[in-house]
């Protein structure tokens, strides 16, 4: 019984979900110590800010980072600046929400206090104790700037809404030792706890030893009194440090969401890690032995650019937990900015959070299948379906009667002749580098085709998500899909990073549709294809397309003609805090 946390920013995804497996997230951090004060002249957000979002979770200003069930009631805790746009003075603050979309904001429940957390309220996670109690545990920083770890209960148990937090006297539970040899600055973000057949809970945190992440274990047996194990649960060479990693079971055969302490023969274990060393994002798929404390990724599934990533662009910081309300397991990340950090201040807030994804294992057993949760279909309104409709080799068909601004598409895509397809090159592994070189105005040959999102109506920005397909360079029956967000058009300000991001995808187009889900959000567009098998965020600013002069087109440059058909929805704004 487990309870989740995530955090933003640089940070992992602080938030909790109570009901029964919140987690936690931490992740370092660049300081700006001029800015980390930084007021707006007023304490709402500037008015007609074209980049703040409709229906993905902010507070009104400032930098935010980071959620848990408990009573029926959601709760994210989130890593905040209260007084400025940038990492500082980090307090964690509070929103409830009834269905992950819409949220209300209470007070900081946890800020720095005492000695273990003097200098800063970080990461955490938080775990359901026998009888339904909450247990928080998070990193703090104390005087020497050492990590440690802190563990903090509700004051209140009948609170559903949990506003007031109590660090317990006995504070650090765990810290770096000259016995322990803990790297004292690598050493922070603690996973929900899981309790063993032994009736030993457990719970890793996220370190390094020279350039070997680790994933440090740690057992208890009254949750008070933590003893390090000699060994590690997991760690690989040349990784830097694994900031935010989450361990979690999933089932071999259902897609139900499992709670942290599950274990048997139809479940597989899902490690994840953030790397500090390069901002993305990895996990691994494996096998869980629970009598020596061990996991082993199962083969060919590995920490590097060759591995799985739950997203290929904007998403770092993140963690899941087990909606037990609902029997799903929930994944949320952090978005952060693509704009500099003086855009930042112009703005007056900066960082956020995706939409929450449900998650659970492909068929094939091999990665993970991701999904906006089913609430956010509520805020749909005004649906436009687009009919069966075939796009020729250089057409642009635009699709009006929605806010293209803030919208949900979903279309897919079929193909019928792939005569014209290009042979893979063999030295085409990097699936970004490829999209980078071949973008939406690179003609080829069975692609690009999908969608220009956040347009101009003269195209002199936009957002494009598309698919390309290539035959296999060493069987011409097997065919390779490529995905790509091509940010490079994006905004006319050259400040912005305008990174292209791209994925391959494990899909099957002469027996398969291509489908492709855009969530767009004034300056987000959070892209799903493959019915959730890769996904892609982009952060992007336009100049141009802003608010009404927005458009959405559906597009195929490439030489062959491809079918199109789906629906699109204006989305309703969502009540954040």
């Amino acid at each position: 019984m487990a309870m989740m946390i995530f955090s933003l920013w640089q940070f992992c995804l602080l938030s909790l979900l109570l009901s029964y497996g919140v987690v936690e997230l931490q992740a370092s951090h660049h300081v700006y110590s001029n800015l980390q004060t930084t007021q707006l002249t007023s304490t709402q957000p500037q008015a007609k800010d074209p980049y703040r979002t409709g229906y993905h979770f902010q507070p009104p200003k400032n930098w935010i980072n980071g959620p848990m069930i408990y009573k029926g009631i959601y709760h994210l805790f989130y890593q905040y600046n209260p007084k400025g746009v940038v990492w500082g003075n980090i307090v964690w603050a509070h929103s409830t929400s009834t269905d992950l979309v819409n949220w209300i904001p209470h007070e900081a429940a946890i800020y720095p206090s005492e000695p273990s957390d003097i200098n800063g309220c970080w990461s955490g996670s938080a775990t359901i104790l026998p009888g339904g109690k909450p247990a928080m545990l998070y990193t703090g920083i104390n005087p020497q700037n050492q990590q440690v770890q802190n563990l903090a209960f509700p004051k209140n148990l009948s609170d559903p809404f949990l506003r007031e937090w109590v660090k317990v006297p006995q504070n650090p539970l765990m810290a770096p030792t000259q016995a322990n040899q803990i790297n004292v600055s690598s050493f922070r973000d603690p996973t929900t706890a899981w309790l063993g057949p032994d009736k030993r809970w457990r719970l890793i945190i996220g370190s390094k030893r020279d350039q070997r992440g680790l994933a440090i274990l740690y057992r208890s047996k009254d949750f008070m009194h933590w003893t390090k194990a000699k060994h590690p649960l997991h760690s690989k060479e040349k990784n830097g440090m694994w900031e935010c990693p989450d361990f979690f079971p999933i089932s071999k055969t259902s897609s139900v969401g499992l709670d942290t302490s599950t274990y048997g023969p139809n479940v597989k274990h899902v490690l994840k890690i953030s790397l500090d060393n390069t901002r993305k994002e990895y996990y691994t798929i494996g096998t869980y032995n629970i009598s020596k404390d061990i996991y082993i990724p199962d083969k060919g599934s590995v920490e590097s650019d060759s591995g799985l990533r739950y997203d290929y662009g904007k998403f770092y910081a993140s963690k899941t937990f087990f909606d037990s309300a609902k029997n799903r397991r929930i994944l949320w990340g952090w978005i952060n900015e693509s704009s500099s950090v003086n855009g930042d201040v112009k703005k007056g807030w900066s960082g956020l959070q995706a939409i929450p994804r449900t998650i659970v294992l492909d068929k094939s057993g091999k990665q993970l299948v991701q999904w906006p949760i089913v609430e956010l279909e509520k805020l749909r309104t005004k649906e436009v379906k687009l009919p069966s409709t075939v796009l020729k080799g250089g057409s642009l068909h635009e699709v009006f009667g929605v806010t293209a601004a803030q919208a949900d598409v979903e279309v897919a895509f079929e193909i019928s002749d792939f005569k014209k397809a290009e042979v893979l090159d063999p030295s085409w592994t990097n699936p970004q580098i490829l999209c980078s070189k071949k973008g939406a105005s690179v003609k080829g040959g069975l692609g690009p085709f999908g969608l220009l999102t956040l347009a101009s109506k003269d195209l002199k920005e936009n957002t494009a998500v598309f698919y390309r397909i290539f035959k296999s360079h060493n069987n011409y029956k097997k065919y390779v899909v490529l995905m790509c967000s091509d940010q490079s058009r994006s905004s006319q300000n050259q400040d912005n990073d305008m990174t292209t991001y791209g994925a391959f995808v494990n899909v099957d187009p002469l027996h398969e549709k291509l489908s492709l889900r855009s969530l767009i959000d004034h300056s987000i567009v959070e892209s799903f294809s493959g019915e959730g098998k890769a996904c892609i965020t982009a952060r992007v600013y336009p100049t141009l397309a802003v608010d009404g002069d927005a458009h959405l087109y559906a597009f195929n440059y490439g030489n062959e003609s491809v079918k199109i058909a789906g629906s699109a929805w204006s989305l309703k704004t969502a009540k954040i805090n």
